[in-house]
C-alpha cells in the first residue's frame, strides 16, 4: 500500500506516518508538509493507493484542496483526518468525495482500521450523531461498512432484490443497483459511467433516480439512508 500523507504538523506527520507503516512490511509512506508539496509529489508520481489529507493546513483550505484532487486524481481514494469532528464538517468531506473521515483523536487501531476499510471499497466515518442529525431514527453510522460490503459482494446476485426489502421496496432497478454500489464508493458520475460503459448522462438519470428513491438529496445522505436499511431484519450481510 502506497500511501501520501498531508499535514502541516511536523509531530503529528511523523506520528502517522509511523503508525502506517506499522500496518504491515509492503506499506509506503510518503510525507508532505503543506497542501504545495502534495500537490507537486502528485504531479510527479499519482500511482498512490490512498492519499490522506489534514483539513487545517497553513497554505489552502483543507475542503478545496480535496475537491481538487478528487477532480484531478479520481481513482485515488482520499481520507481525511483532521482535528475536527463536526457533524458539519464530515458530512462536507464526504460530499466533496472523500472515502473516509477519521479524527486525530482516534485511536492508532481505529485509524488502521478506517485505512483498511476504505482500501477495501468501503467507506469508514466516526461513531457520531451524524445520522441522527440528519433523520428520525437515531440509528449510528457503525453497520454503515458491512452493509457497503453487502451491497457490492451482491451486486451480481440476480435475486438480490428479492433478498433486500429495503431496496426492493423502493424499485430501484439493477442498474440502478449497480449505480449505488458505485455511488456509494465515492466514485464520480465520470468513473461510474466508464465502469458501466454507459454515458455520463445515463449515470446522471440513474443517480437522479436512486436519490429520488431514496427519498435524499445528495450523495451523502444516500450513505446515511442505506445505513439506515442496513439495521433492517434480513438485510445480507459481506461474506
Amino acid at each position: 500500500m502506497k500511501v501520501l500523507l498531508i499535514d502541516d504538523h511536523p509531530l503529528i506527520l511523523s506520528a502517522l506516518q509511523s503508525v502506517i507503516r506499522g500496518m504491515g512490511e509492503n506499506v509506503s509512506v510518503t510525507g508532505a508538509a503543506s497542501a504545495r508539496a502534495g500537490r507537486e509529489i502528485l504531479k510527479r508520481d499519482s500511482d498512490f493507493d490512498l492519499v490522506l489529507l489534514d483539513l487545517q493546513l497553513g497554505d489552502a483550505d483543507g475542503f478545496e484542496v480535496l475537491a481538487e484532487f478528487r477532480a484531478a486524481y479520481p481513482a485515488v481514494p482520499v481520507v481525511v483526518v483532521s482535528a475536527s469532528d463536526s457533524n458539519d464538517d464530515v458530512v462536507r468531506a464526504i460530499d466533496l468525495g472523500a472515502m473516509g473521515f477519521v479524527p486525530k483523536r482516534a485511536s492508532n487501531d481505529t485509524l488502521c482500521e478506517a485505512l483498511r476499510m476504505v482500501m477495501s471499497g468501503g467507506i469508514y466515518v466516526p461513531q457520531t450523531s451524524l445520522l441522527a442529525a440528519r433523520s428520525d431514527s437515531g440509528s449510528s453510522l457503525g453497520t454503515l461498512p458491512g452493509a457497503l460490503d453487502a451491497l457490492r459482494q451482491n451486486t451480481s446476485d440476480s435475486d438480490f432484490p428479492a433478498t433486500q426489502p429495503g431496496l426492493h421496496s423502493l424499485g430501484i432497478t439493477p442498474r440502478q443497483h449497480e449505480v449505488l454500489a458505485l455511488l456509494l464508493q465515492g466514485k464520480p458520475n465520470k468513473m461510474i459511467a466508464r465502469e458501466l460503459g454507459v454515458s455520463v448522462d445515463t449515470v446522471k438519470d440513474h443517480v437522479a433516480a436512486v436519490l429520488r428513491a431514496l427519498r435524499v438529496d445528495s450523495r451523502t445522505q444516500a450513505v446515511l439512508a442505506v445505513s439506515q436499511m442496513a439495521q433492517q431484519p434480513g438485510w445480507p450481510r459481506s461474506k
